[in-house]
């Protein structure tokens, strides 16, 4: 059973999430803010956290930096009742690995959840190690270093270097990337991928505005060329 850590202050709103997910399986813990969701990461493990924009106190894109901070890799997906550009991209920047605007239907959200546990637990066979200028990525213990020192990827993203360096030297289109790391083909806002993307070269390319190793192909997706 997986265990997902929601982290809201509308009570009203917490309990339709807490039900919803129990019905499917779930079992969700909930806290009403921050600071309680902070001490629960600390006691206990979870597979997913479920985490409010507009919380009292430490807001969510406080709390996404502390789990990244913290070295946390599992999925995280913020939900934000303001469907602004500048949130949706500040979150993802700052390590969510998908977010969810309210109001929501459930099976939107449980959807999302799924695929997102489902990549996160995924057991297709990779090789070990790939190198390509100065970056090695351990894809069996998941950790990616640069000139020997070690980077932080989120979950996210280093799931989309794996499909980018599985799928070399194709072109992968934002559809398929859309279908293999989140499970749907359809966003209303394709900068969840191309966020993702600059996120990654910011981490492992040298000129990240002249990318050597990730490309893009305009109009139609990326590619890989180490």
């Amino acid at each position: 059973m997986y265990k997902i850590l929601l982290i809201e202050d509308e009570h009203g709103m917490a309990e339709g999430i807490k039900d919803a997910l129990d019905l499917h399986g779930f079992k969700v813990t909930h806290a009403g803010n921050a600071e309680i969701g902070e001490d629960l990461l600390e006691t206990e493990t979870f597979d997913l956290v479920l985490l409010d924009v507009m919380l009292p106190g430490r807001d969510g894109f406080e709390m996404c930096r502390l789990i990244r901070a913290k070295g946390l890799n599992l999925p995280v997906v913020m939900l934000t009742a303001r469907n602004e550009e500048v949130d949706k991209v500040v979150g993802l920047e700052i390590g969510a690995d998908d977010y969810v605007s309210k109001p929501f239907s459930m099976r939107e959200l449980i959807a999302r959840i799924k695929a997102l546990l489902r990549r996160a637990h995924s057991n297709k066979q990779i090789p070990d190690m790939f190198s390509f200028g100065n970056v090695r990525v351990d894809f069996k213990t998941h950790k990616v270093f640069c000139s020997e020192e070690p980077v932080i990827l989120t979950g996210t993203e280093f799931a989309i270097l794996k499909l980018l360096i599985e799928e070399r030297p194709n072109v992968i289109s934002r559809d398929k990337i859309l279908n293999e790391i989140w499970g749907y083909t359809f966003c209303p806002d394709s900068r969840i991928v191309d966020t993702h993307i600059l996120n990654i070269r910011k981490k492992l390319e040298c000129e990240p505005r002249n990318p050597e190793y990730i490309k893009t192909h305009h109009g139609i997706g990326y590619r890989f060329t180490g």
